[in-house]
């Protein structure tokens, strides 16, 4: 089982640079999607539903801003777009997918980089998607949770570590978020098969200055999964060969059959 995670920062910018073809390449059995950017209105029916695919989506309320989504080549047996909390719903931020013996998130936690406010809202968001993810754990036999989470775990998880400790994205609040997390059962999967990486971790690379030339980089998405799923883990590649985003897709494989 194939599954990718990708922020797309705005799924019609992604398409325009052949993000569909490359799915088409790729063939993975789930693609989560994060930072949409778009309503179901604006999305033609190839990026609704590729071939081979069927799409499921969370819109935000506010137009061109963040929402989620999942391609899957299987029908689930249901799914859900809302938490039933307005903070989170109302900013399409949250996605599953359910079947027989796997369920998969696509997660798209929210920036505080904008300044304290959102930072605050930050925080109970992470907060609220906890409880989520301590209730989903043992829920079916194997679980993903695939997303940008908007946080470097580690300070081999970005390059300026040092001058990034009071920045959002790499808080001790927000990393010991991350700790708990897995402390709590959730594996990351990436670590888990490259515990050493540094430089070659990366998924996002900022706009301004020369940050993708000169590899200054994030590791800031993710796929967890329960035990039973990331024991099943095989491998994992970073796709840089081609840019559909200022994020690169996390590709991992697991041996197993939905």
């Amino acid at each position: 089982m194939k599954i990718i995670t990708l922020n797309l920062n705005g799924i019609r910018a992604a398409c325009r640079k052949g993000f569909l073809e490359w799915i088409q390449l790729q063939q993975p059995d789930y693609i989560c999607l994060q930072e949409l950017k778009a309503q179901e209105a604006d999305l033609t029916l190839e990026m609704l539903k590729p071939e081979g695919y069927e799409g499921f989506f969370s819109y935000a309320q506010k137009k061109g801003y963040s929402g989620v989504g999942v391609y899957s080549k299987n029908t689930p047996l249901e799914y859900k777009t809302k938490m039933g909390i307005p903070s989170i719903d109302d900013e399409g931020r949250y996605i599953e997918l359910n079947f027989k013996n796997f369920s998969i998130l696509s997660l798209y936690l929210p920036s505080g980089s904008s300044g304290d406010e959102r930072q605050n809202f930050k925080y109970k968001v992470l907060g609220d998607i906890k409880l989520l993810l301590d209730d989903k754990l043992s829920q079916n036999q194997y679980v993903a949770v695939c997303g940008d989470f908007n946080i470097a775990h580690q300070e081999i998880d970005l390059k300026n570590y040092k001058g990034n400790r009071n920045n959002s994205g790499f808080l001790s609040q927000e990393r010991d978020w991350l700790t708990n997390l897995f402390q709590t059962g959730w594996i990351d999967v990436y670590r888990k098969l490259y515990p050493d990486t540094k430089e070659e971790c990366y998924t996002w690379w900022s706009n301004r200055g020369q940050a993708w030339l000169k590899n200054v980089g994030w590791r800031i998405d993710y796929q967890i999964a329960n035990q039973a799923l990331a024991n099943k883990s095989v491998n994992c590649n970073i796709f840089k060969d081609q840019r559909f985003s200022d994020h690169a897709p996390l590709i991992i494989n697991y041996e197993v059959l939905d």
